[in-house]
Order: C-alpha cells, then structure tokens, then sequence
C-alpha cells in the first residue's frame, strides 16, 4: 500500500491546500473572463449602433459608463454571494 500522505515529499494537508489554491485561481480568472465578455457583448450591443471604424464620442462615453455600472453591479453580487456563503458556511458549523 502507498503513502499518499508524503507523496512528493510533502503532506496530504500542503498538497490539498495547493490544490484548492489553484482551482480558486482559475475560477477567479474564469470569473474574470466571463465578466469581460458579458460586459463586450452587453455594452456594444447597447453602445454602438452603427458600427464603423472608429467610436463616436457618444459611444466612448456610454461604453464607458456602461462598463462602470456593469462591473459595479457585478462586485455587489460578488460580495453579497460571498458574504452569504460565509454565512452558510458558519452556521453550518455550528450544528
């Protein structure tokens, strides 16, 4: 039988914790990523109404508060997930 537990010369605990660190890693980049094409695809599409080679004044400027607003309400639901995870998380803990 293996021991998994020094497995690489280190313990089960350091290897579960790199492991965790690094799916946390790549769900913060998916996030990321998923922000930045949501707010391409929402604001564009709310934006430019006649695309050309260059964005008009008014396109910049509704890009750019369209972006703002976009990323702000993205942040609260972030933090009021976060926050309610914690929550479950701790009156999980105490049954």
């Amino acid at each position: 039988m293996s021991d998994f537990g020094n497995y690489g010369g280190g313990s089960m605990e350091a290897k579960k914790q790199q492991v965790m660190d690094q799916v946390r890693s790549e769900l913060a980049l998916a996030n990321a990523q998923e922000l930045i094409n949501k707010i391409n695809e929402k604001c564009f599409a709310k934006c430019v109404t006649k695309p050309g080679p260059k964005l008009s004044g008014g396109e910049q400027d509704c890009l750019s508060k369209c972006m703002d607003r976009y990323m702000e309400a993205w942040n609260i639901v972030s933090r009021t997930y976060i926050n309610r995870v914690q929550r479950e998380s701790q009156n999980a803990g105490g049954l």
